[in-house]
């Protein structure tokens, strides 16, 4: 007579065994049953199109004419960053999934949301490791809501600000307020996301009081580093000023000056989020960079 608890066991170990061959093949799929691709063995970096903000004048906000400037209009894009060891989401977008297609939809508005732009390169907001943004400003929060389910690495004086009793001027609380009760990592100067120097975030204080920038070590693309709003244009890159609507001058000048030095040392790219040229030339997700 077969021994019942011998015979559990053999069925365990077919139904385990079954499961790690559909991984293989399939990917994997987490506690909540999400599914998600396997991990990659290099890094890879998927560059999402998350619209145009439409700038008539740059002057007010950037002390730059229209005539200084190759586009005045300013690009807005996320990124994923897909590791061995996880995934982290870095910026969060301009426009709101809920609003993307609809009748009133900002000027600018994407053609696709940003999760089905993560679905199809088989992703979901609900099974990404880590989350972050370079700052709280509008256009870099307005799916963050989507990513409460993931750690959030920040700076707290950025969180702070984001949080306060009265939001300054261009943060845009109801997209982020999900992050309040998020399993949140803060990070002050620079922070290893995965343990091996191939993603790491900065702090490049003076935009906003935490705002941060990504460098990526990518084995064929060389280092890159994601800007955020450390600049806009890329007409700004040998100013020595900065507009007051740009957040503190000096500290910002400190913070572009580490960067420039780090690009050099490394002989890295500088990515500008907001460069409406540059951006337009990047792969764009189902494509990545590796």
């Amino acid at each position: 007579m077969a021994n019942p608890l011998k015979t559990a066991r053999r069925r365990v170990i077919v139904v385990l065994a079954l499961m790690l061959g559909g991984a293989s093949y399939a990917g994997v799929a987490d506690v909540a049953g999400q599914a998600r691709p396997s991990a990659p063995k290099a890094v890879r970096l998927y560059v999402f199109d998350c619209g145009v903000l439409k700038m008539a004048d740059p002057m007010p906000l950037f002390g730059l004419r229209k005539d200084e400037v190759a586009a005045s209009d300013l690009a807005d894009g996320a990124y994923l960053i897909a590791h061995p060891r996880g995934t982290l989401m870095w910026e969060a977008g301009l426009v709101p999934d809920a609003n993307v297609g609809a009748a009133d939809a900002r000027p600018g508005s994407p053609d696709k949301r940003l999760k089905d732009q993560l679905a199809a390169v088989g992703y979901s907001a609900a099974v990404i490791t880590y989350f972050a943004m370079s700052h709280g400003h509008g256009d870099h929060t307005a799916n963050a809501n989507d990513f409460a389910a993931s750690t959030w690495l920040v700076n707290k004086a950025e969180r702070d600000v984001m949080f306060a009793e009265k939001v300054p001027r261009f943060y845009t609380a109801a997209t982020y307020s999900a992050l309040k009760t998020s399993k949140t990592t803060f990070i002050d100067g620079d922070y290893d996301v995965f343990g091996d120097g191939t993603v790491v975030i900065k702090q490049t204080p003076g935009h906003t009081p935490g705002h941060q920038v990504l460098a990526l070590k990518l084995a064929k693309t060389g280092t890159v580093v994601l800007t955020g709003d450390l600049y806009h244009y890329p007409e700004e890159v040998n100013r020595r000023e900065v507009a007051p609507a740009q957040g503190d001058q000096t500290i910002t000048l400190q913070s572009r000056d580490a960067v420039m030095a780090f690009l050099k040392k490394t002989n890295g790219q500088m990515w500008i989020t907001h460069d409406l040229i540059g951006f337009s030339k990047l792969k764009k997700a189902p494509e990545f960079y590796e």
